[in-house]
């Protein structure tokens, strides 16, 4: 008994002895499971070496090198804003306008959203304010709307609560704080992109070359200049924080506080971007479905995955409630999307990873769920009553060829300069200012190192925890990955509708100057070329800063002549017509008028009179489109009498006729109003084999400017000008054809 008690505690002493100082165990008999954890956990605390202190100098470095990177980005976004209100001044001669002129550079949409801004500070008191825009009855004729729910407004609730919150209207006036936050957010916008840029590089030259490229080509990064209010104008800048802090929640090598910072950062702005505009969950799904193959592609981050998709759906119910039960976000397919991959995760088998078992799991997977995305979607829409964009759905059919129809508004649609696909001067302008090129270079790098960290998984060979510069293997980063998957999908749908480039070049900006100030993707460069004649590394770091400071240099001396000469020069918003109109109606029209024109006109009118409308500039609402399409009429070839009880079931009283739309000549043939009214009445041939159905009627605008029968009858001239004719609709006639 002796000898084997020995024999026992010597080989106790053995298996310590590698790892530590040996240990004098007394009790030989077999421990407890409880125990086993005990001594395990203390073997894993004494394999882990005491970490060694860093030196002050080298803490130094670190420190001076995130504050000057954090100065630059803030500065980077001062001076954006800065630049955007000086733009604006010089284009528009804000300050020495009155304010009728200055709500006229307001146009279309960003007109209706500014008039219920203007409202909500005339209101007695916020909560008063908000039930009258939740029961408005006072915008369109004979249709109460939500029109919080419907148009998005909590900008318009949260600017002016604080200006009336921080004592503002003592100091500033309120479209000065209005565009003010606008252009503080096109600030945080291009710091958020500053930030993105210096995570995935290490070094904030590519926050700077990013910022440079953004500018540059603002005419497709952003819309500012043209329309201030637009929803994408205040969300998009909390989506750039969104994906900041994604991409910092996704590094390998992030500690437990900055984990959670970034987690804490993602969730607010996730769901800030969900409320601030109607289309946001469908960007959320793009962003889902690149995590998803992310998830798939690499196994590293999986739990951090699954945590931003709990975030969607906590954004997703927690908007659905505080948007007035919206049905947008419950048939969403973000949400089928993202409770699929839940339901696909608990039936998920634990295997080995990398054997044969695994891989086939991961195929089964990814097929469950797809199949569960679009089951799900159905059911929903089933159950859930709504009428949701379901105008989107026809137009992507036709826009991809799927059907043909003569329908106005969808061909309307299909006409938007916005909806179309790029044209050939996007890719030259872009091409122009070296974004392009080094774009393309960026991603073709960082997609082949992806696919051949695939491979190397597929095969079963095990990837490093940590990735060096050394290695060279770009591809195995997860956030690069990520950024590299979710820029091919928004790449993709900009290529056929243009108006995605806003959201896309944001990205494009970012990337590209990530990948030319990236010592690792000049590394995996030269791997891939086996460079020997110079060390490779000290070649990556060289190119690293010797490239983007070209580029830097070469913008400069072309670009930043012509953003100076933009600031000095002062231009001007002339516009007396519409000037002259909108007085006339504040003046001469009674306060219950109800006026029909244009959806854009009407916006304008709404906003600089207060006067009731019977269409608006939107598009999101069938109804709102049905209408659009009638009051359109008064440009087809249509009776007097038509036009009449068109104008009368919306219990209008007064028409306004716009000569631009009318004798419109400058638009392609075929897209102009009065063409797709053609189409549309079957006055034209559209394709061969249309019937074409001859109209005994002249173009309604053009025949009662005349003057005589019938058209006197039914509408009384009572203001023209050189752009618009007014006309009284009459409420006693006699009907006369």
């Amino acid at each position: 008994m002796g000898e084997h008690a020995e024999t026992e505690e010597s080989q106790v002493h053995l298996g310590l002895e590698e790892n530590g100082p040996p240990v004098e165990l007394r009790q030989r008999k077999k421990p407890k499971s409880s125990e086993n954890k005990e001594s395990a956990k203390e073997e894993k605390i004494s394999d882990i070496p005491a970490p060694e202190r860093v030196p002050k100098h080298v803490l130094f470095q670190r420190f001076a090198k995130i504050f000057i990177g954090c100065l630059a980005a803030v500065t980077s976004g001062m001076m954006y804003a800065l630049y955007l209100s000086a733009y604006h001044e010089r284009k528009f001669w804000f300050s020495n306008r009155q304010e009728l002129e200055r709500e006229i550079t307001f146009q279309g949409d960003s007109a209706i959203y500014y008039s219920y801004y203007k409202d909500m500070l005339k209101a007695p008191s916020f909560e008063r304010g908000v039930y009258e825009l939740t029961h408005n009855n006072k915008t369109v004729s004979l249709k109460t709307i939500n029109a919080v729910q419907q148009m998005s407004l909590y900008p318009e609730l949260i600017a002016s609560v604080l200006y009336q919150a921080t004592g503002s209207n003592e100091i500033i006036e309120p479209v000065y704080f209005y565009i003010g936050i606008v252009f503080g957010l096109q600030g945080i916008y291009v710091t958020a992109l500053f930030v993105t840029s210096w995570l995935m590089s290490g070094t904030w030259l590519a926050g700077m070359l990013t910022v440079a490229w953004f500018i540059i080509n603002r005419v497709d990064t952003t819309r500012i200049e043209y329309s201030i209010p637009l929803r994408e104008n205040w969300a998009l800048p909390y989506f750039a924080c969104q994906i900041a802090a994604l991409t910092g929640y996704l590094k390998s090598n992030l500690n437990t506080y900055g984990e959670r910072f970034c987690y804490l950062l993602m969730s607010a702005s996730t769901y800030t971007f969900m409320m601030m505009w109607e289309y946001s969950h469908y960007l959320l799904f793009l962003q889902a479905i690149s995590l998803f193959l992310l998830d798939i592609f690499s196994l590293k981050q999986n739990d951090k995955v699954y945590e931003v998709y709990k975030i969607y759906i906590f954004s997703l119910f927690l908007g659905y409630l505080l948007q007035f039960e919206n049905p947008a976000l419950l048939v969403s397919p973000l949400l089928s999307l993202v409770a699929a991959l839940m339901l696909a995760k608990c039936l998920q088998l634990n295997v080995k990873k990398g054997s044969f078992v695994a891989k086939i799991i991961k195929v089964i997977n990814f097929y469950l769920v797809c199949t569960l995305t679009i089951t799900l979607n159905i059911i929903m829409k089933m159950f859930v009553p709504h009428k949701e964009n379901g105008h989107m759905l026809k137009f992507l059919e036709v826009k991809f060829g799927l059907n043909m129809t003569k329908n106005f508004t969808m061909n309307w649609l299909l006409c938007q300069e916005s909806l179309q696909a790029p044209s050939q001067d996007f890719f030259l302008r872009l091409t122009q200012s070296s974004l392009l090129p080094f774009y393309i270079l960026v991603l073709i790098i960082c997609f082949l190192s992806m696919l051949q960290v695939i491979f190397r998984r597929i095969n079963g060979k095990s990837l490093k925890e940590t990735v060096t510069l050394e290695d060279g293997r770009i591809g195995e980063r997860p956030e690069i990955i990520y950024h590299v998957i979710h820029t091919i999908l928004l790449g993709s749908l900009a290529m056929v509708i243009e108006g995605l480039k806003y959201i896309w070049i944001p990205y494009v900006c970012m990337l590209a100057a990530f990948g030319v100030c990236s010592p690792e993707l000049w590394m995996t460069l030269f791997k891939w070329l086996r460079l020997r004649t110079v060390h490779p590394i000290l070649l990556a770091l060289i190119l690293s800063m010797a490239v983007p400071t070209i580029i830097g240099l070469s913008l400069w001396k072309e670009f930043f002549p012509r953003l100076m000469t933009e600031l000095m020069e002062l231009q001007e918003f002339y516009d007396p017509d519409t000037v002259e109109l909108m007085t006339w109606i504040k003046r001469q029209a009674p306060v219950a008028a109800v006026f029909a024109g244009s959806p854009q006109l009407m916006g304008a009118i709404k906003l600089c009179t207060g006067w009731m409308v019977t269409s608006l500039p939107l598009y999101n609402d069938d109804d709102l489109l049905k209408r659009n399409e009638n009051i359109y009429q008064i440009y087809s070839k249509r009776s007097a009498e038509d036009i009449y009880k068109i104008l009368t079931s919306y219990k209008a009283n007064y028409l306004i006729v716009e000569d631009a739309i009318c004798n419109e000549v400058g638009t392609m043939r075929g897209c102009r109003v009065k063409d797709l009214l053609d189409i549309a009445n079957g006055h034209m041939v559209c394709e061969e084999g249309d019937k074409l159905t001859y109209s005994k009627y002249g173009r309604f605008c053009h025949e009662v400017k005349i003057n005589y029968s019938p058209y006197v009858n039914y509408f009384t001239r009572v203001y023209w000008n050189r752009s618009y004719f007014v006309y009284k609709i009459n409420t006693v006639i006699s009907f006369q054809s």
